[in-house]
C-alpha cells in the first residue's frame, strides 16, 4: 500500500469540472512529478491536498489511514507543507518570524525570540549556513528565500513537501542547489510532490511521473522507462511524430522589428538572466506569436521592448524601421509607434475608476490637445468610432470601464492604441479572461489589423491553441531563449518538447 493515496478525487467550480475521479499515489522518500498542459487540474489536485480546497469529492488516505483534510492547518497537522510558486513570506520580518510565524515559541506567555532564532538556524543548517536567522527577508535574493519556504516546511515536520514551479524565479545555479537539496530530503525518507511544466527538470530529479489531461488522470510512469516524447504523447493525447517541423517561408515585406542578441540582467542579482540573446524579426502585416510556458521570459520580452521594466541590466539591439532604439520609457514607445496591451488589464492596463471613453482616449490625449486644453468635440468623436469598429457592449463610453465585461475591456484596451495608430503592437496574453465569442471577435479584428492595414503584431500567449489559430509564425520561448521557430501548421507535440525543454532533456538522455 502506497504511502499517499488519493482516491476519485472530484472537484468543480461553477460549470468547470476541474478533477474528474482522479486517483494519485506516491511513495514514502518518492520524488514524484505532476505534470499537464495549462487548465490540466495538477495545481488544483494540490490544492486540495494541501488545504486550500475544502470542497471536493473522494478520499485521502496517508500509511493506510483516512485523513480529513478540509484546510491548511488539516494538511499541516497531517504532515503536508506546500511551497507555492509565489513565496509566501512576509519581507519585512526576518528569517527566524517568518519560519516560525503563526506557532512562535514563548516563554512566560511572551515570544522566546532566542530559541526561535536557534530553532530556526537548525532548521536552515542543513540547507544552508550562510542565511542569518535574523536578515529581513526582502534582503534574500529569490534562492535563498526558497529555501526559507523549505526550512518553514522542514521546521513543521512534513512528511511529504509539494513544491509548485520551484524553480520558476531561480537561476541555473541555484536550481542546481535545490536539486541537491531535494536529494537529501528524499534520502531522509521525505515525499516530494513536484509540479512543473519543465520536463528537462523532471527527467533530473524525479522517480515517477503523473500526467493529467482535462481533469482526469492520463497515467503514470517511471522516468527510467519512459522518455520526454512519450510524456508529452501523454499530456497532449496523440502520439509523438517524428517528422521534423518544416521552417516557415518570411514575406517579402520589410522588417518593421529587428531583435538582436536581447539580454535582460536582474539589477538585484546579476547572475539572474531573465532574457538569453533573444533575436528576432517582425515584418510591416505579420503576426508573430510567441509559445511559453509559465517563467520562459514572454513578459519581460515585451516589457522591455516598450521600455517598461524596472531593476534590469539591458543590453542587446532593438531597431525599429531600421533604426537603432532604446526606449527609456513606455512614453517614448508609444511616441515611436509602438503600443502595448498588459497580461493583467486590470493592474497595469486600466485605470478602473474612469469611464471606458477615457481609457480608450488617455494614450492620444496629445492628439485632442490644443496649449494642453483636450478638444472634448474631438475625442468624443474617436472614442464612438472605436466603439463602432470594436462592437464594444454596452454603447455606453461613459459608463465605468470596471462595470464592463472581459472581453469589453480587452476591447477597450486594443482601442486605446488604435488611435495612436502603431506600426507594432505587443499584445501580452490578448484573450485572457475573455469568454469564446469576445475571443473570436478579437482574433478576426487582429487578423484585420495586421493583414488589411499593415501593422506589426508580436504577442505572447501561454495557450497553445491561441498561438496556432492566430499567429503567421511562431517562436517558442524556455527559460529566456528563444528555442525554435515553427509554422503555425507544425505538430503540438513538437511544440510543447521545445516549450518544457523536453528537447534538451533528450538531447542529454
Amino acid at each position: 500500500m502506497a504511502f499517499l493515496e488519493m482516491r476519485q478525487i472530484t472537484k468543480r467550480f461553477p460549470g468547470v469540472l476541474a478533477l474528474d475521479r482522479v486517483d494519485f499515489s506516491a511513495e514514502r522518500g518518492e520524488v514524484h512529478a505532476v505534470v499537464g498542459q495549462n487548465g490540466a487540474g495538477k495545481s488544483t489536485l494540490m490544492k486540495i491536498l494541501g488545504g486550500a480546497y475544502s470542497d471536493y469529492e473522494g478520499e485521502i488516505l496517508l500509511d493506510g489511514m483516512p485523513v480529513s483534510i478540509r484546510s491548511p492547518k488539516d494538511a499541516l497537522t497531517a504532515g503536508i507543507a506546500v511551497i507555492y510558486q509565489e513565496l509566501n513570506l512576509v519581507p519585512d520580518m526576518t528569517v527566524a518570524e517568518n519560519i516560525f510565524l503563526g506557532r512562535e515559541p514563548t516563554k512566560w506567555g511572551l515570544v522566546d525570540f532566542r530559541r526561535m532564532r536557534e530553532e530556526a538556524a537548525k532548521a536552515l543548517a542543513a540547507l544552508d549556513k550562510t542565511i542569518d536567522p535574523e536578515a529581513k527577508v526582502r534582503e534574500l535574493p529569490v534562492g535563498k528565500q526558497q529555501l526559507v519556504e523549505i526550512a518553514k516546511a522542514l521546521s513543521q515536520n512534513a512528511r511529504i513537501l509539494i513544491m509548485d514551479e520551484p524553480t520558476s524565479a531561480l537561476t541555473e545555479a541555484e536550481t542546481q542547489k535545490l536539486y541537491d537539496i531535494i536529494r537529501r530530503l528524499k534520502e531522509g525518507g521525505t515525499t516530494v510532490l513536484y509540479v512543473s511544466h519543465r520536463l528537462r527538470e523532471v527527467f533530473t530529479i524525479c522517480d515517477r511521473i503523473t500526467v493529467l489531461r482535462d481533469g482526469r488522470k492520463v497515467g503514470t510512469v517511471r522516468v527510467a522507462e519512459t522518455e520526454p516524447k512519450t510524456v508529452v504523447a501523454m499530456m497532449v493525447g496523440r502520439e509523438m511524430e517524428e517528422e521534423v517541423a518544416e521552417q516557415v517561408s518570411v514575406s517579402a515585406t520589410p522588417a518593421v522589428l529587428e531583435v538582436r542578441d536581447l539580454t535582460l540582467v536582474d539589477a538585484a542579482n546579476p547572475q539572474k538572466r531573465l532574457l538569453n540573446a533573444v533575436t528576432l524579426t517582425v515584418r510591416r502585416g505579420e503576426i508573430v506569436g510567441i509559445f511559453g510556458l509559465l517563467g520562459a521570459g514572454r513578459s519581460e520580452l515585451l516589457l522591455t521592448l516598450f521600455g517598461a521594466p524596472p531593476g534590469i541590466v539591458v543590453s542587446g539591439e532593438v531597431r525599429l524601421d531600421g533604426q537603432p532604439v532604446r526606449f527609456r520609457s513606455p512614453m517614448d514607445a508609444i511616441k515611436a509607434g509602438v503600443g502595448l496591451v498588459t497580461e493583467d488589464r486590470k493592474t497595469t492596463g486600466l485605470i478602473l475608476t474612469m469611464t471606458a471613453g477615457h481609457n480608450i482616449s488617455l494614450a492620444a490625449l496629445p492628439f485632442f490637445s490644443r496649449f494642453q486644453w483636450v478638444r472634448r468635440r474631438q475625442e468624443e468623436q474617436a472614442i464612438w468610432s472605436a466603439y463602432e469598429r470594436l462592437n464594444i457592449q454596452p454603447p455606453m463610453p461613459f459608463m465605468p470601464v470596471v462595470n464592463l465585461s472581459g472581453g469589453n475591456q480587452q476591447k477597450v484596451l486594443l482601442s486605446r492604441w488604435l488611435l495612436v495608430k502603431p506600426k507594432l503592437l505587443l499584445l501580452d496574453e490578448p484573450t485572457r479572461g475573455v469568454d469564446v465569442g469576445a475571443r473570436a471577435e478579437l482574433y478576426r479584428f487582429i487578423r484585420r489589423l495586421a493583414h488589411e492595414e499593415g501593422v506589426s503584431v508580436l504577442f505572447a500567449s501561454s495557450e497553445l491553441p491561441e498561438v496556432l489559430a492566430l499567429a503567421d509564425r511562431l517562436l517558442v520561448m524556455h527559460q529566456g531563449h528563444i528555442v525554435a521557430e515553427f509554422p503555425p501548421t507544425a505538430p503540438e507535440e513538437h511544440i510543447l518538447l521545445y516549450a518544457t525543454g523536453g528537447h534538451l532533456a533528450a538531447a542529454s538522455s
